[in-house]
């Protein structure tokens, strides 16, 4: 969910043809992880990288679609202001992004792990 209220649309691309579907439905989550455990419940279809599925998809509890038409994660990218001394909460994001983790998971309990102050993170 965007700060507008609106859904985020769900972009897709093959061979040079993109596809934009606005999505609607009952369930709406802040958190990656409540995605993967809706879908694992048969709730409905989940839209994210794939290293959120950890093994989910090689055990089989998960399976892809549409795959064909999802476009690889490139990563993440920020625009800052490079002349203004950065607080220390964004160089804690900053360090957080560039840490080798697998899953969003992990780079939050890492963030929560390096910053004590940092509430509503952390493993469950």
């Amino acid at each position: 969910m965007v700060r507008s209220g609106a859904l985020y649309v769900w972009d897709f691309d093959e061979d040079g043809g993109d596809l934009n579907v606005r999505v609607s439905g009952q369930l709406i989550f802040n958190t990656s992880e409540h995605i993967v455990d809706a879908a694992l419940a048969g709730l409905g279809i989940a839209f994210l990288p794939e290293e959120e599925f950890g093994n989910h998809i090689q055990e089989g509890r998960l399976i892809r679609i549409l795959e064909p038409w999802c476009r690889p994660f490139a990563g993440y990218h920020l625009y800052y202001p490079s002349r203004k001394q950065p607080s220390p909460a964004f160089s804690l994001v900053v360090e957080a992004l560039r840490l080798p983790v697998t899953s969003n998971r992990q780079r939050r309990q890492a963030m929560a792990i390096r910053s004590p102050n940092v509430s509503g993170y952390g493993s469950k």
